[in-house]
Formats: structure tokens, C-alpha cells, sequence
């Protein structure tokens, strides 16, 4: 179950990828044949069953996408999204160390977690790949990636990248504009961008990789000239900024 982004990520490559926020593999398969590097499925905030989960998977994989899944709350999700054959996770309101060591644990097989053993499941080509071989790969290929989207998960980020087997911090800057108090400016506002630059003066200083959300390609090229090599473009925005942009220049 090789990983082609891994290898991209630790050969300091930038990738780009696209959140999917709803059920539509002809949307995927566009993404994929656009030249895109992977998809982050939303099962954050979208409504996906597990069959439509790793219907998306499937497709992913079929035009080149590497699939990653931003998972729930739910307590069972890692190990879901996992065992349909996602390739990593990005992970929800990670703020301390110990909830760093928490998805690791849910993310990997013993001996460095405790990730639910089975072989009849899809990621395992339902039983083509088991056993000592199947558990090493996936210990080593899964990407694990915790959003940085608190004041807490800020002040908490050199201790979270510090736990063995964090890949990349994604930092949700919505979340944490929000969790600032800034409802109203959102991510622009000057104290948020000073708390994003040191979390990039940072990442820089320790060789962390650095990954964030874009919403068109101006702010993908702004991410990636501050040093970001993971990112991921919101494709709901892109789509309804692109009709809205028809209409406006129909009206004018």
C-alpha cells in the first residue's frame, strides 16, 4: 500500500490538494484528471455513509488521487475511514500532546498504537494482504495529520509535532479565528495572520511540514510562498465562486 504523497511530503514536494464536502465521484474523478495530487474526504462537516466514504476512495484511487479522509468525532472513524482504504487522516481540534498520542494510537497497529486488527477489509484487498506485512506498511505509509486550529493547539504545537508518527500540521485558520474571538474579521484579522507566522516561523525552525486551506489560486500561491507544502483548496468554494462569477459577468 505504497503512499505516493508520503514519499512527496518527506522529499519536501508541494502538493495540492481538494476537499471533497459532498457525494459525487464524477466530481473526484474531475479533480483527479485536473492534476490535482490528492483529496481530503470531509467527514467533518459533509454527510457521508461509510459505503459513500469508500465509494470516494475507490474512485480516488482509479484517476490517481492519493485519499485521505478529515474524520468525525466519532470514536470509530480513524479506524472506518482507515479500513476503507483511506491512505491518512487529518484530524479535528487536536490541541495537546496527549490527543496527539490519542490519534496515533487509533491510527497504528500495535506496537506504536492500538488500531483494531483485521484482514477481510478492503484496505487489506480483503485478506490478499495480511499478517506481519500488511500491520508494517500501514504503520509506515498512513499519513497522520492534526489541525492546529485553537489557541491551545498554538501554545501546545511544538509538544503535538513532537509525537512519533505526526506527519503534518494542518492549521485551520477559520477554527481558529474563531476560537480567538475574531467571528466578524475571520482569519484576516492582523492577530490571527501574527499567530500563523509563528507557528511558520516555527515549523521552519524544527523541519516541521506545514499544511493549511485555500479557497481560490491566489491563496494557494500565498500559502505555498510562506512555506506551507500541503495544501488543500475547499472545492464547494471553488465551484460556487466560479457560478457566482457567471452570473455576475452575464449581468454586466
Amino acid at each position: 500500500m505504497k503512499n505516493t504523497l508520503k514519499d512527496q511530503i518527506k522529499n519536501g514536494e508541494r502538493v495540492l490538494g481538494g476537499f471533497v464536502g459532498m457525494y459525487s465521484p464524477n466530481l473526484v474523478e474531475m479533480i483527479g484528471y485536473a492534476g490535482f495530487d490528492f483529496i481530503v474526504i470531509d467527514d467533518e462537516h459533509a454527510a457521508f455513509s461509510y459505503t459513500e466514504l469508500e465509494n470516494l476512495i475507490r474512485t480516488a484511487e482509479n484517476v490517481g488521487l492519493v485519499p485521505l479522509v478529515r474524520v468525525s468525532y466519532d470514536p470509530s472513524s480513524i479506524q472506518k475511514a482507515l479500513d476503507r482504504g483511506a491512505k491518512g487522516i487529518q484530524v479535528p481540534m487536536v490541541n495537546t500532546k496527549e490527543d496527539a498520542e490519542n490519534v496515533i494510537a487509533q491510527a497504528k497497529f500495535p506496537p506504536f498504537g492500538n488500531r483494531g486488527v483485521a484482514f477481510s477489509h478492503r484496505a487489506a484487498r480483503y485478506g490478499m494482504d495480511s499478517g506481519e506485512a500488511f500491520i508494517d506498511s500501514s504503520n509506515e505509509e498512513i499519513l497522520v495529520i492534526p489541525h492546529i486550529e485553537t489557541v491551545e493547539a498554538t501554545e501546545n504545537f511544538e509538544e503535538i509535532m513532537s509525537v512519533a508518527g505526526i506527519d503534518i500540521a494542518f492549521i485551520g485558520s477559520t477554527d481558529l479565528s474563531v476560537n480567538m474571538g475574531f467571528k466578524k474579521e475571520g482569519a484576516k484579522h492582523p492577530d490571527v495572520q501574527k499567530r500563523i507566522a509563528r507557528l511558520y516561523e516555527t515549523a521552519q525552525k524544527n523541519n516541521y511540514t506545514i499544511g493549511t486551506v485555500a479557497g481560490d489560486s491566489t491563496s494557494v500561491k500565498d500559502a505555498f510562498d510562506k512555506g506551507a507544502k500541503y495544501v488543500s483548496v475547499v472545492t464547494n468554494t471553488v465551484i460556487f465562486e466560479g457560478l457566482k462569477n457567471l452570473v455576475r459577468q452575464g449581468e454586466s
